[in-house]
């Protein structure tokens, strides 16, 4: 058999899964004519016809399902050495220690960690939870090197004077209420509606911020209490009550219970942001930089897509 290359393996591996050499040559970027030939001259090295034409695109023959399955072996591991060889290249590596408030790490830190692991194959990245004042008080001791902080005029004014800060995201909340509430097919409530809701607020140590009740209602009805976010949603999902929570969190929902945004002009809302140390520890400055960068990327992503509701009430 003459030689295939990694290329015709490549077009032959796309036209086989996508079943038609226009979407092969869209998925790839080629030409549909690159992909004709490319196709034409791993028949001619295999001797074998790898295509044949059907009533909705191509179908792989007996030949062309054998190369394509080996195809995704042989190119799954030329892809490995790309990686293997980028992480040789990139100088960036070491141990940095993040920090986060609980609802930071439902979707925002996990996802800006993952990012990393692909740019940067060579950083650590260690993980804290925290609230916002245990997280300030291990960044000022050297325990971590980023936090993800919140901030917000109904929190204690926090000084971070000391500190360099980057805005991740600036955001009012959203209600977390069970599917199939009166809520949960809606996109927004109006403030005034919350009025009559019973509410599972949290509870933590002295001095630590908790989510629950809206902020402007006056006298919310509280109608329990509990420190794990877990048993909050939980109680939640069990209709024993609805929660506040910020909107970086909607993505780490559990399927029972459904985010539903609240329209409030008397609440300025919360603001996530990234903090490090004025002067990083010696060889930290361009670890610290690359995970704030990829907190702000993953912040924009998760807040661009709307409060939707329960699309099913």
């Amino acid at each position: 058999m003459a030689e295939l290359t990694v290329t015709a393996l490549r077009v032959v591996h796309a036209v086989a899964g996508t079943g038609s050499f226009t979407a092969a040559a869209e998925l790839l970027g080629y030409t549909q004519s690159a992909v004709s030939r490319q196709v034409a001259a791993a028949e001619s090295a295999t001797r074998a016809a790898l295509f044949v034409r059907g009533a909705r695109g191509v179908v792989p023959t007996p030949a062309g399902e054998a190369v394509a399955r080996r195809a995704g072996t042989v190119l799954a591991e030329i892809d490995a050495v790309d990686r293997d060889l980028a992480r040789l290249a990139d100088r960036l590596a070491g141990r940095v220690t993040l920090g986060a408030f609980p609802t930071a790490m439902w979707a925002l830190v996990p996802r800006a960690v993952a990012g990393l692991r692909g740019e940067h194959p060579g950083l650590r990245v260690e993980l804290r939870e925290a609230s916002t004042p245990a997280l300030l008080r291990q960044l000022r001791a050297g325990r971590i090197d980023v936090a993800v902080l919140a901030v917000g005029p109904d929190l204690p004014a926090y000084d971070l004077g000391d500190l360099t800060t980057t805005h991740l995201v600036t955001g009012s909340g959203v209600l977390a209420v069970p599917r199939g509430h009166p809520f949960a097919g809606r996109a927004s409530v109006r403030v005034e509606e919350l009025a009559t809701e019973d509410w599972v607020a949290g509870e933590g140590l002295r001095g630590d911020p908790q989510f629950g009740a809206w902020p402007t209602l006056p006298e919310p009805r509280i109608a329990h209490r509990a420190r794990d976010w877990h048993a909050r949603l939980g109680l939640v999902a069990a209709r024993l009550g609805i929660t506040t929570i910020p909107e970086l969190a909607v993505p780490g929902l559990p399927p029972d219970v459904v985010a539903v945004g609240v329209v409030d002009t008397a609440w300025q809302g919360r603001t996530a942001v990234a903090a490090t140390r004025a002067v990083p520890s010696p060889g930290k400055r361009a670890g610290t930089g690359a995970v704030t960068a990829a907190l702000r990327r993953t912040a924009l992503d998760l807040t661009r897509a709307p409060v939707s509701g329960d699309e099913a009430p």
